[in-house]
């Protein structure tokens, strides 16, 4: 019985198949136009920067010079596949964390929300961990867990946690109080009125902290293989870095900007058709 009521209150009105196809070509058309639109504002600051300071040429790589090393040179072919190499890995390295820390910040949100003793137990070490900056964590992190991909997916978890968990109990605290009288009234159980009404009030905090903390996790896995795995794009950054290898290093700071505003712009994609499966849009 409140089960039934409950899904009757939050679904979304019924839509014809077609509407809804149109609808997902219409998110992804401007998904793609947004992604393109930012792309070319990077790279006409990037190299209006380079144009208007007048950069050393030997150091300061320009996007034609990227495309060139990647698309066009005598051994783009090789390069390419140097790039994507290390982009597989960090992209392994940052899903990892961002899932784990996703997890954790969903199961501590709830505690949080629940129990009132737990908020004021993890909250104050929450923010006191938050407090210390990650590149001064990250060595200590290394020591303990090692230099593989636990200490990466620990690091990029970091990243994800904390916008997360600010964003999931803000979330679950949202849901109006007629909802919990109502919930009340019919003898719902906690863990009901979590599951029923709570969570997908919190949908729309979840991609909002997503929006933030996918791309994050993305840089603490650079960061986390730049100081300590020697793997992935952060590891090759290094390397290109101490070498000289100008090319390299501005092409792995294009692929990480590429990826961010991607992941950025296809989690906005994959929202508003979650949110309206779950009757959370514009709350």
């Amino acid at each position: 019985m409140i089960t039934s009521i409950v899904e009757t209150a939050l679904a979304p009105p019924a839509t014809s198949e077609p509407s809804k196809g149109r609808l997902a070509a219409v998110r992804l058309g401007k998904s793609i136009v947004f992604t393109a639109l930012s792309l070319a504002v990077a790279f006409g600051l990037w190299q209006g920067v380079i144009d208007l300071l007048n950069l050393n040429p030997y150091f300061a790589k320009g996007p034609l010079d990227v495309y060139d090393f990647l698309f066009t040179g005598s051994e783009a072919s090789s390069n390419r596949s140097t790039l994507v190499s290390a982009l597989v890995t960090t992209l392994r390295d940052a899903g990892l964390g961002f899932v784990a820390g996703t997890l954790a910040a969903v199961a501590v949100s709830v505690g949080v929300v629940l129990r009132k003793g737990v908020e004021q137990t993890l909250m104050p070490i929450a923010i006191a961990l938050r407090s210390v900056p990650l590149i001064a964590m990250t060595p200590l992190l290394t020591l303990v867990f090692g230099q593989g991909l636990l200490a990466v997916t620990i690091i990029s978890g970091i990243v994800t946690f904390f916008p997360s968990l600010v964003n999931l109990v803000q979330g679950l605290r949202s849901v109006p109080a007629q909802s919990f009288d109502v919930l009340a009234a019919y003898g719902a159980t906690e863990l009901t009125t979590l599951r029923k009404v709570q969570l997908p009030y919190a949908l729309p905090a979840l991609f909002t902290s997503a929006r933030i903390a996918a791309p994050g996790a993305l840089l603490g896995a650079v960061l986390a293989e730049w100081l300590a795995t020697g793997k992935g794009l952060g590891a090759l950054m290094v390397t290109s870095s101490s070498t000289s290898q100008y090319d390299m290093l501005w092409a792995a700071v294009v692929v990480i900007t590429v990826v961010s505003v991607l992941i950025y712009n296809t989690v906005t994609t994959i929202e508003v058709p979650v949110l309206a499966r779950f009757g959370a849009v514009g709350r």
